[in-house]
């Protein structure tokens, strides 16, 4: 199979395909020049030719899968990975590690985030990730000095996501107060505040690079500590008075503490809160909600948005787990994130997301169902839903999965591989999430109708890795 990287369009056969309505075998994927799916075709013959474009149609190694959206990263925490993996005081937690966090974050230069940016968009390709929600919350130089262009590192983000051929929703941060009730930010958080109007001047500077480069611009308040009562109602509202369907994400009751906090502020939780003062609705994403009651989990999954859930993080932060059963009882939608990158790999969240539901509940196959029993296809299908509706796709060409008018966003697996090899497309599917090296299986990535991964590989692999590694050495040195 020869790469492809030029707009074009394009056919792919495969024997067996994962469209929303579940498996389907002899499958041809037609999309036109703009990378969206023009045809979708079932039970076509192999042989006859029938279809017009099977015969000069790629012919895919493997079952196709819809590519992931992720939808939640902070792609700068990519090279800080592993550095806080040390017991450093009686009882570790995320604070703490939020400490160190921020001591590598002041240390971020342009050159750098956009060298980590790159290197790590071209791991989600790798890992069957085809769009990123960056939840974007360094702005600032050094000591909170704004660079002579305000955008300096939104663009960074923007170029590594049109180097990698990522698919990009960048979601600025608003970031005011280190609190709930207004506390003054920390020093170490000067790189990160912005006032309400600013942010607005923000987003009209990046609104036409990201049309230019076919992204979704929205806006991420970052908590409601962060973000007082009057800010946040400004800042959605100036938000959807300029860009009327883009995406809002916001951290919430990711942390025990964070919920008392809340209660000692307003004698409430934060996401009863959020929902009783906040026009909540589908264009909002819900990221971590660990920590809700029966009630919280009625009120928010009746609003229509989507719970952000990052399963490698939220276990490697001691955050807790999530009740996915009773979210689905009341119809919620969800999708996954690698929030700060401890694990880049989008088979390994799902995995992530279905033991820790066994481990909770002390069942198995928590997450497979009546209308689909195989938990590797529920998961992938529901988790494609989510990300696409919180990645801001509301128009045509979607990140929805493999049906006419979205993106041609794909995933092909290796069915030679030794965990894959002789089996059903559906046990292959269940193979690759659970019983392989989860990256190891995957053969090729396609976005947009444009190949980016080939083999397993991406062509500007070695040279992109090699600038990680020197501006994450760069950024170490002294500490």
């Amino acid at each position: 199979m020869t790469m492809q990287s030029s707009s074009s369009s394009g056919t792919l056969f495969a024997d067996d395909a994962l469209l929303p309505t579940g498996w389907a075998r002899n499958v041809l994927l037609s999309w036109d020049e703009n990378g969206r799916l023009a045809e979708v075709l079932t039970d076509v013959d192999p042989q006859s030719g029938e279809a017009g474009e099977v015969d000069t149609a790629i012919r895919a190694a493997g079952p196709v899968i819809p590519g992931m959206p992720n939808l939640h990263s902070h792609a700068f925490q990519r090279a800080f990975g592993g550095l806080t993996e040390f017991r450093g005081q009686a009882q570790d937690s995320f604070w703490s590690w939020r400490n160190l966090m921020y001591g590598f974050a002041n240390r971020m230069t342009p050159e750098a985030l956009e060298a980590i940016a790159t290197w790590l968009y071209l791991e989600m390709l790798e890992a069957g990730y085809t769009s990123v929600c960056e939840f974007h919350y360094v702005h600032h130089d050094v000591g909170g000095k704004p660079y002579a262009d305000d955008a300096t590192l939104s663009l960074a983000l923007l170029r590594a996501a049109e180097k990698t051929g990522m698919g990009m929703t960048l979601l600025p941060v608003l970031y005011q107060t280190s609190g709930f009730g207004g506390k003054p930010p920390r020093e170490d958080q000067a790189r990160f505040i912005r006032s309400t109007d600013n942010m607005l001047s923000l987003l009209q500077r990046l609104t036409p690079a990201t049309k230019a480069q076919k992204a979704v611009l929205g806006l991420a308040p970052h908590s409601l500590r962060a973000v007082p009562p009057d800010s946040l109602k400004a800042a959605v509202a100036g938000l959807h008075a300029m860009l009327p369907q883009a995406p809002v994400h916001i951290h919430i009751a990711e942390q025990t503490q964070e919920v008392d906090d809340c209660l000692a502020w307003s004698g409430q939780r934060p996401v009863q809160w959020l929902m009783e003062h906040a026009p909540v609705d589908p264009r909002w994403c819900l990221i971590h909600a660990t920590h809700m009651t029966p009630e919280e989990y009625a009120s928010a999954a009746k609003s229509g948005a989507v719970a952000g859930i990052c399963p490698t993080t939220e276990a490697n932060l001691g955050d807790g787990i999530f009740d996915m059963p009773l979210w689905l009882k009341h119809g919620g939608r969800w999708g996954v994130g690698s929030d700060s990158h401890a694990t880049v790999n989008a088979a390994e969240e799902l995995l992530m997301l279905e033991y820790s539901q066994r481990l909770n509940l002390r069942q198995r196959n928590v997450l497979g169902g009546s209308a689909q029993p195989q938990v590797a296809t529920a998961m992938t299908l529901q988790a494609v839903a989510g990300g696409a509706q919180a990645s801001g796709r509301v128009a045509a060409g979607t990140v929805a999965g493999l049906a006419m008018g979205q993106q041609a966003d794909f995933v092909v697996l290796d069915a030679s591989h030794v965990a894959l090899a002789g089996l059903p497309p559906e046990s292959a599917h269940a193979s690759h999430v659970f019983a392989s090296h989860r990256t190891s299986a995957i053969s090729d990535v396609w976005v947009g109708g444009k190949q980016r991964v080939q083999a397993g590989r991406h062509a500007q692999h070695e040279a992109v890795q090699q600038a990680f590694v020197k501006a994450r050495k760069a950024l170490l040195q002294n500490i």
